[in-house]
């Protein structure tokens, strides 16, 4: 196999909202997220999306803390390909992207657009949580022009087919340069479900020579995980997304997901990416940059 027929598994290492009571593998502090990483990379991962938390668990966009997360998982993993996330609420938007511009990862989280971001539960018929996820294009735009000077690529968010399309007037603009990485994100209520049709048509959508991967939901993922690894996409996977393997056993942690996501890529014909695919893949630099150390 070529490089063209890798498969690139990200590991969403460990979101922002669920926590120790619900899977205690669920990384807090520098070391855990080393260890995390680590398992991960050895499953197949060739990029890690990180969510800073504090000691405690509590959310953080400082830089410290992405510097201490950043550092540990390096020292463990030279070679991974770091992502960071700029997906929060409430905060000004210096703050949203200060480590991005501080720490310079490889690759940068942007959310294409605004939306009702929910999550219903069924079998209490109740809300398990309800608010707007505003990103408007003045901010979007503030973003990008962040990650451009720092020369971090953005990895475009979308959770629905709008927000694909929104790319085009930002390519226009000369904010955002081709080829485009994308994540297309399934199964968020306000957002595009989780049906086989809705990611054959965002990928449709992109402009010719983008790559993406898919983000499942839940349980969904690994339906999508198999159609995008056929569809010549790659995929993501980790305990910001799901905590479940296929039939409902509650993986040991990351490691699990992304040995469960590689099966999966392997059984469609494709050859699981190394680090150094990934970034061929992504137009990244070549050799490695690592990001952080020299921060430390």
């Amino acid at each position: 196999m070529t490089t063209s027929d890798a498969c690139i598994i990200t590991n969403a290492i460990s979101g922002a909202v669920a926590n120790k009571n619900q899977h205690p593998a669920i990384p807090y502090t520098p070391e855990e997220y080393a260890a995390e990483a680590r398992a991960a990379y050895d499953a197949g991962a060739s990029v890690v999306h990180i969510h800073a938390r504090r000691p405690d668990g509590a959310p953080s966009v400082a830089v410290e803390d992405y510097r201490a997360i950043t550092a540990a998982i390096v020292a463990e993993v030279p070679d991974i390909v770091i992502n960071y996330s700029t997906g929060t609420i409430g905060i000004p938007m210096a703050e949203r992207v200060g480590h991005v511009v501080d720490l310079r990862p490889e690759l940068g989280a942007l959310n294409m657009g605004s939306m009702n971001y929910a999550k219903w539960s069924s079998s209490r018929k109740a809300w398990v949580f309800d608010f707007v996820f505003e990103n408007s294009f003045k901010d979007i735009t503030y973003l990008l022009e962040r990650m451009n000077e720092v020369g971090v690529k953005p990895e475009c968010e979308c959770f629905d087919v709008g927000h694909v399309e929104s790319v085009y007037p930002l390519i226009e603009a000369g904010l955002l340069t081709t080829p485009i990485q994308f994540s297309f994100i399934l199964g968020v209520v306000g957002g595009i479900s989780a049906h086989p049709a809705n990611l054959a048509h965002m990928a449709s959508r992109a402009p010719e020579g983008s790559t993406w991967e898919v983000i499942g939901i839940s349980t969904e993922q690994w339906g999508l995980i198999s159609q995008a690894a056929e569809l010549g996409g790659n995929v993501r996977t980790g305990l910001e997304d799901n905590f479940t393997l296929p039939g409902g056993t509650k993986a040991s942690g990351n490691g699990e997901l992304v040995a469960k996501a590689a099966e999966l890529v392997q059984a469609a014909g494709r050859k699981v990416a190394t680090p150094a695919e990934a970034r061929a893949l992504l137009s990244l630099p070549d050799p490695v940059r690592v990001p952080a150390l020299s921060a430390v």
